[in-house]
């Protein structure tokens, strides 16, 4: 059986659970394809050569390493997101990109960033009755993740960090997050968010998403509201890792016991280290973001033992490995 038939989605309530059962019985983990800021160019060919190589390495790791899915960490299209549930971007910068055979069959698990909000974000939830591989059920949702031969179980959490913290230009002067557009909304995501931790405590691995990193020496840095409003909950509740885009390189941070991972190398690469200062000293242990680098992303494998975090450039080539403890 294909990947995507060995998934068992479970959709409940408006705030979308779904659960997500591996059948690589052989390999006894729950395994994922993690890539940001992958979201091509509004001009023909609509999709960057960075964006093709990513996607067909991408294709080739699920074949040879194993994915039950991709999760999507934000920047889908840019520069300025869909105009509706129709908009040609979707063919041209997802479905004909992202056509491996390793590819085919995997469901994406989406979140919204800073440029999908420039556009029409309710178009981009709308797609996922159109393809049977755009999972993108609400603003922010918790899928349950079933460790194949074992009771265990691990969670993870997608945000909308910009719904949480408000807009920011990646390119130009946009400058960081100037706070939440409707502040109601972030307090309801938010207070969802405690809730989903305290009901994860007895999950093995918890992972967090959002597109704005937390931690980041790159050209965005640390994000100011997720400091505030996010790393007390990431540290209290012990989560395994956030995971994120936005910066546009390959970054691994570990701060208070919670690994930190930037992967937003998907079309665009960036070398700046210009936050360098602005993170704890000795949290930054991987960085890459050489400018003629294909682009690359990470592979997340979830066992019984350890969450395991390879970072992958899209020539194939290893970058850094790292292996995080279960809670």
């Amino acid at each position: 059986p294909s990947p995507w038939q060995m998934l068992v989605l479970l959709w409940v309530t408006t705030v979308t659970m779904v659960t997500v059962a591996s059948g690589g019985v052989p390999e006894r983990a729950v395994q994922f394809l993690a890539v940001g800021d992958w979201g091509g160019v509004p001009d023909p060919p609509f999709a960057t050569p960075r964006e093709v190589a990513t996607a067909a390495a991408m294709g080739r790791a699920a074949t040879s390493l194993g994915a039950d899915f991709v999760l999507a960490l934000g920047d889908n299209f840019y520069y300025h997101g869909v105009q509706d549930e129709w908009d040609p971007r979707f063919q041209d910068t997802f479905e004909r990109v992202f056509v491996a055979p390793g590819l085919r069959g995997l469901p994406w698990f989406v979140m919204a960033g800073n440029h999908d909000h420039a556009g029409n974000v309710t178009a981009q939830l709308a797609y996922s009755h159109h393809s049977p591989r755009w999972h993108f059920p609400h603003h922010y949702y918790s899928l349950r993740l079933s460790l194949p031969g074992t009771n265990a179980s691990a969670r993870l959490l997608v945000l909308d960090t910009v719904l949480l913290c408000g807009g920011g230009d990646d390119f130009g002067a946009g400058g960081p997050p100037q706070g939440p557009r409707d502040a109601q909304a972030a307090a309801a995501q938010l207070a969802w968010l405690q809730g989903r931790l305290v009901a994860a405590r007895r999950d093995r691995y918890v992972l967090v998403a959002g597109h704005y990193p937390v931690w980041s020496v790159a050209e965005h840095g640390p994000t100011g509201c997720l400091l505030r409003l996010l790393r007390p909950l990431l540290r209290r509740h012990r989560v395994t890792a956030y995971l994120c885009g936005h910066d546009h390189n390959l970054q691994f941070l570990e701060e208070g016991g919670v690994g930190y991972v930037v992967s937003g190398a998907g079309n665009f690469m960036e070398e700046s280290q210009q936050h360098g200062g602005a993170v704890p000293p000795g949290s930054l242990r991987f960085f890459f973001g050489a400018p003629a680098s294909p682009g690359g992303f990470a592979h997340v494998r979830l066992d019984p033992h350890a969450a395991t975090v390879t970072f992958l450039e899209a020539t194939g080539r290893v970058l850094y490995r790292v292996a995080l403890p279960p809670r």
